[in-house]
């Protein structure tokens, strides 16, 4: 007859091999369900003649939201390198083309995995949101939006990793600064066209009209939330 003792060890044994499997088994359904998940990014734009009052434009707006999700292969724009045409076009006018095009192509060699498009601000201050899906084998966020009227500025985030310690995280929010994409020299939000030959690469715009009372001053934020 088996003595009590080793009834209650071989219990405690399988008890604590049950536990294990629970936990093994959670883990790879998260790990599956948890491939790609779904967020949505707010466009809180602050840019005004309040937050901003040197020569403040008479029609502030944002142009339509434009970007990617993608993995470590591909950026599409990075200060301090040259602005591809497409990022080129995105901040001289606003188009959505050709970086359209430069999207599809990472898409189509395996470096994208989905393209986000939304609408702009027709007048800051206001907001825009985008809802997109991410996967873990593409876990990077490329969107800008041109600052307009100007002549070559954007705000935007690249190459952002919306997962953490292999979790997406819940909630992560950006602070936005105008960058210039280096393709036109103008000083003002309206000045004439004056292409910039050569072009010069994309730089954080820490000058006059964005420099108030010594700060450089952001001009809205990106909020990425996670919502299944």
């Amino acid at each position: 007859m088996m003595k009590p003792l080793k009834i209650v060890l071989i219990l405690a044994i399988v008890g604590i091999l049950s536990l294990a499997l629970v936990f093994y088994y959670s883990d790879s359904y998260y790990s599956e369900s948890e491939n790609i998940a779904e967020y949505e990014v707010t466009f809180e734009a602050t840019w005004s003649s309040e937050t901003h009052p040197e020569d403040f434009p008479p029609n502030p707006h944002f142009s339509g939201l434009i970007g990617a999700t993608h993995n470590s292969k591909v950026t599409f724009w990075e200060e301090g390198q040259l602005a591809s045409p497409g990022i080129k076009n995105m901040a001289e006018k606003g188009s959505k083309n050709p970086l359209n095009s430069e999207i599809d192509a990472a898409i189509q060699n395996g470096y994208a995995f989905t393209k986000l498009s939304g609408g702009g601000i027709a007048r800051s201050p206001g907001s825009v949101s985008l809802s997109f899906n991410i996967s873990k084998d593409f876990p990077f966020v490329t969107l800008v939006s041109m600052v307009a009227p100007s002549p070559d500025w954007f705000v935007g985030v690249s190459s952002l990793s919306l997962l953490e310690n292999n979790r997406w995280v819940t909630n992560k929010v950006v602070i936005l600064y105008a960058y210039d994409a280096g393709t036109d020299s103008g000083t003002t939000y309206t000045s004439p066209d004056l292409p910039t030959n050569p072009p010069e690469p994309i730089n954080r715009i820490e000058t006059s009209p964005f420099l108030v009372d010594g700060t450089v001053t952001p001009v809205g934020t990106f909020t990425f939330t996670k919502i299944s």
